[in-house]
């Protein structure tokens, strides 16, 4: 019996694979064949694992070798242990290439069409096994999440930078006045803010409803008295229809008039174009939302050719604006 040392935490994996191909071949002269080692290399580190556990794991013949009781019990702890490391490494590895994961998503536009959609087509395409998890919420919530590392990223409105994060433009929306069918203005082709004053808004208690009260307060005030806003406790899916019954006014992005809701009409306010914005940690190290990162940043360099010569391109990258 081989004397018992201090050091059976400095175990490598190397001395397991080395002690299961002896075990499986029955000889150190075939494990080491197998392993493309010298006999004398495969002995060397079956007797240096023998020393750190302090137990003999194979009796030595003329004709080879055989496992002691020692020996039989580890061979299934060493089996198993080799099988979840490789397992582990594999999985590491796969979520180092970005193959793998989560990448959670703060938005503000809608995904009905545009960049946002292009970009989340074409990510999931070479990304099928990376999970994406679309969270909705005010700018404040999602810049806070982001500097806690609970959302990777978030698409923002507007070309502020924040504190402690990093922001890249990435594409252009221009914004749309949703009106009832049967209103005088869907006569015209596109609207004025002149056109806008004195009619009744409708805006969401939910985000971005707080964003959207304060641009037409800013837009409308002076040109016929305070505007009249008034805040509605739904969703921008059940504020539409309620522009259809008559309720009132609202403003959307380009990307959401591609859903059409019965008796409403979109018209284009001349002028108004709203960028949108990347925001995310320069701490947050998750490879998934990396790639999808680069994705973003390389299609707003190059308009798609869809867009080529059309003017009216649903939405526009940074730079390509007329």
């Amino acid at each position: 019996m081989r004397k018992a040392t201090t050091h059976a935490d400095v175990i490598e994996l190397r001395h397991l694979r080395y002690f299961v191909a002896a075990a499986e071949h029955g000889s150190f002269r075939k494990a080491g064949a197998a392993l493309g080692l010298s006999q004398s290399a495969v002995s060397r580190c079956i007797a240096d694992l023998e020393d750190q556990i302090g137990a003999s794991l194979f009796h030595r013949h003329t004709w080879g070798i055989s496992q002691t009781f020692a020996g039989q019990r580890l061979l299934a702890t060493a089996r198993k242990t080799i099988r979840i490391v490789g397992e582990g490494a594999h999985d590491a590895a796969v979520v180092g290439r970005g193959e793998k994961g989560c990448v959670r998503i703060g938005i503000y536009s809608s995904i009905a069409s545009g960049f946002l959609t292009e970009l989340l087509e074409g990510y999931s395409a070479s990304h099928r096994k990376v999970g994406i998890e679309l969270i909705g919420g005010s700018a404040d919530e999602h810049v806070a999440a982001i500097r806690r590392l609970r959302l990777d990223v978030a698409f923002l409105a507007g070309t502020r930078d924040w504190a402690d994060c990093e922001r890249v433009p990435l594409w252009y929306e221009r914004v749309f006045v949703a009106l009832p069918d049967h209103h005088p203005l869907t006569a015209h082709e596109a609207l004025t803010w002149c056109n806008l004053t004195g009619k009744t808004f409708i805006v969401s208690k939910a985000a971005p409803g707080e964003e959207v009260h304060a641009h037409l307060v800013r837009e409308l005030t002076g040109l016929g008295g305070r505007p009249d806003i008034q805040v509605q406790a739904v969703g921008l899916d059940n504020l539409v229809p309620l522009v259809a019954l008559g309720r009132g006014l609202t403003l959307v992005c380009e990307a959401m008039t591609v859903t059409r809701f019965p008796s409403v009409t979109y018209r284009p306010i001349l002028g108004e174009v709203l960028p949108f914005s990347a925001i995310w940690s320069a701490r947050n190290d998750n490879p998934a939302f990396r790639r999808l990162l680069s994705l973003a940043k390389a299609m707003a360099a190059t308009p798609p050719p869809s867009e080529v010569g059309r003017s009216d391109a649903p939405s526009q990258r940074p730079g390509q604006l007329q």
